[in-house]
């Protein structure tokens, strides 16, 4: 019996196969933009290329278009760098025009760009007679004017690519830096354009390109004067007619300086391709151990409800292994009145803690940018001690902010990322690295200070991030999910460290998270939001007891009902079905069911006895919460409830997806609250 031939082995690239109908114009392009550039390699005499670079004039025309390309770079370095940004972050009357304006010089044709500024500039021009009036100056047939009609022509590459870079740069982080302290200059200079910097760079290469080789614009403005404005392409254009040998080793001569240029740019005039907005490279949780920390296991939110009743006695203004401040520590209470989106009043006395809680979209982050003023939703009249900062913009109000996100500065390591509050804010720079030093050996991660934000995973980079936020000597820290990245032991630490930080703390810190034990453990009082608005504002063990939000009642684990009281005592779901309850409110009252999932039981068979609220229902899913399992059982005749029960109860009743079961409920183990 034959065996089967073995199919030859074949690379396969994993693309589909590229259509002759697009690959064929693709390749008569190439043929079509190769063919000039073959032309003059083939056509140069390289025996006399020596001799040809080496004349008298060509010298001098390479000496002046160097003068011209250069003062026309530093041109539109001056003028093109602050319009970029103009068109990349500030939204204004006609921006739309501006902008077409830019790209103008690049679709108009030269020899019209050169009569349009002859006739704005020239000596009979709009602006012309005035500045040899006032100025003396002339800028027709003189290098000024080559040097203006280089800029004319070649400025829009440095603003459209430094546009796009300043486009592909988050906001966050200059908001960041003027948070903690940094003058919107300062930010510019030290933030944005480090930043944005390979973007600058291929700008301004390919306007020095673009301007070196500029024809006809000069020579319809600034004329052909030996010396004057004869720049290389003139030459060119004038050696052509006596010497076409000459003309080409010229024209060899620029075409291998734009080469150059472009090879060194790699691709890079997108500049928003190139451009990394920072960020950790590894998944959030560092998997680092802290020494001294045990593994911590999921306490639950009643256990640390109940801890935290505990707290307030504790804050004796302590701080150990911490950096120390100079002088006594100063106090600064909270007032904020805020409207537009979010429509609250908050007071909190110096020192005080507050975690803000709510869903997605509750007006959250809102809140925090508006006490920073960098929003337009929402406005703050912002009081802290007594000062009011409404009027102050964000880097002189005193407060520092840490996003979701960290918004670590990706061109400074982590000692400079947390020293750049304190050097913003005039302190000396041995000064602000010793402190900032002291900060991250606090915070555990002294020993990556030297590390860049992309070498640092994404608890290190959110620790780092709390770090600066605390270096910077805040009167009103803002914190945005700051433990969100940490894994489980990581965050036990810092949840313990910047706690006993807040234990002496003299100003006010918001927390936003959706963590239960981080907002019963670090806060003095609950903010619950819904839609911009406080449906809530009380001590942890309060908001523990008596959740009034649905939302809130499930993050600490309950089951939550919203309803209507009925006449028979009953509640009436906004579901369907109804809920028998030991204390009723009165008839029409609007109240949420809170029911801990403890109190829940399963039976595989109707129960009988005491409980009045009995439901048959099907088992949809079942996870591990600590030593415990959490069954969520889907019914027809009330919401989705969750059961917590042990492992060895859920082998008994023999528990899985789609197992029919019962759930009960006893009246007294139902919690009212009236909304």
């Amino acid at each position: 019996m034959s065996r089967p031939r073995p199919r030859p082995l074949t690379r396969s690239t994993g693309r589909p196969p590229t259509p002759l109908a697009l690959a064929l114009p693709a390749v008569l392009a190439v043929a079509f933009l190769l063919m000039p550039l073959i032309g003059i390699l083939v056509r140069t005499e390289w025996g006399d290329l020596a001799t040809h670079l080496s004349a008298p004039g060509v010298t001098q025309a390479l000496k002046l278009s160097m003068l011209v390309s250069f003062w026309a770079l530093g041109l539109s370095l001056l003028l093109g760098v602050p319009l970029a940004w103009l068109l990349a972050r500030v939204d204004f009357p006609g921006k739309a025009f501006v902008r077409s304006l830019v790209l103008l010089p690049m679709v108009l044709p030269p020899t019209v760009g050169g009569v349009a500024l002859l006739l704005g500039f020239g000596r009979r021009g709009l602006l012309g007679p005035w500045l040899e009036s006032t100025f003396g100056i002339v800028l027709p047939f003189h290098t000024s004017g080559a040097v203006v009609a280089a800029t004319f022509v070649s400025m829009p590459f440095l603003v459209i690519s430094l546009e796009g870079a300043l486009g592909g740069l988050r906001p966050g982080f200059e908001e960041t830096a003027a948070s903690l302290g940094a003058s919107p200059v300062r930010v510019f200079l030290t933030v944005t354009l480090p930043m944005v910097a390979p973007g600058l760079v291929a700008g301004a290469a390919l306007t020095w390109a673009r301007a070196l080789g500029e024809f006809g614009a000069t020579i319809t403005f600034a004329g052909n004067l030996p010396g004057t404005t004869q720049t290389l392409p003139l030459q060119v254009y004038l050696l052509l007619q006596d010497s076409p040998e000459a003309a080409t080793s010229l024209s060899l001569l620029l075409l291998a300086i734009a080469m150059a240029v472009l090879i060194g740019l790699r691709g890079r005039w997108s500049a928003g391709a190139t451009l990394r907005t920072a960020g950790p490279a590894a998944a959030p949780g560092d998997g680092s151990v802290e020494a001294g920390e045990g593994a911590r296991g999921g306490p639950g939110p009643l256990a640390e409800a109940a801890a935290s009743q505990s707290k307030g006695p504790q804050k004796n203004g302590a701080q150990e292994d911490g950096p120390q401040k100079d002088g006594p520590q100063e106090k600064w209470g909270l007032h904020a009145a805020v409207t537009g989106a979010n429509e609250l009043t908050l007071d909190a006395a110096p020192g005080t803690t507050i975690a803000v809680v709510g869903p997605n979209g509750a007006g959250k982050t809102t809140l925090l940018r508006a006490l920073l003023g960098l929003t337009p939703r929402a406005h703050a009249r912002l009081s802290l001690g007594d000062h009011d900062v409404t009027a102050l913009p964000p880097h002189r109000r005193g407060v520092a902010w840490v996003p979701q996100e960290g918004a670590l500065f990706p061109h400074l390591n982590a000692l400079g990322n947390t020293a750049y509050g304190l050097r913003a804010q005039g302190v000396r720079r041995a000064r602000a690295r010793h402190e900032a030093q002291a900060w991250l050996d606090r915070l555990g991660v002294g020993h990556l200070a030297h590390r860049r934000p992309a070498q640092l995973s994404g608890g290190q980079a959110q620790r780092v991030a709390l770090a600066r936020a605390l270096a910077a000597r805040p009167r009103l820290l803002l914190l945005d999910e700051p433990l969100a990245a940490l894994d489980q032991t990581t965050r036990a630490h810092v949840r313990h460290t910047l706690r006993r930080h807040l234990d002496g703390f003299g100003g006010v810190c918001l927390v936003v998270t959706h963590d239960p034990v981080e907002a019963v453990s670090l806060a003095d009082r609950v903010l619950v939001l819904d839609d911009g608005r406080t449906l809530q504002d009380a001590p942890p063990a309060e908001v523990t007891r008596h959740p009034r939000s649905p939302w809130v009642a499930r993050m600490l684990g309950r089951n939550a009902w919203p309803g209507t009281a009925a006449a028979d005592g009953t509640l009436v779901l906004a579901g369907e079905g109804r809920l028998v309850v030991a204390d009723p409110p009165a008839e029409g009252t609007r109240a949420l069911a809170v029911i801990a999932p403890e109190a829940v039981s399963v039976h595989r068979d109707r129960p009988e006895g005491s409980p009045r609220n009995v439901w048959r229902g099907t088992v949809r899913e079942i996870t591990a919460a600590g030593s415990r399992l959490r069954v969520l059982v889907a019914s027809a005749q009330a919401p989705d409830l969750v059961a917590e029960i042990t492992p060895q109860a859920a082998a008994e009743l023999g528990l899985a997806d789609g197992a029919e079961v019962w759930t009960s409920v006893k009246a007294t183990e139902v919690t009212v609250v009236a909304l």
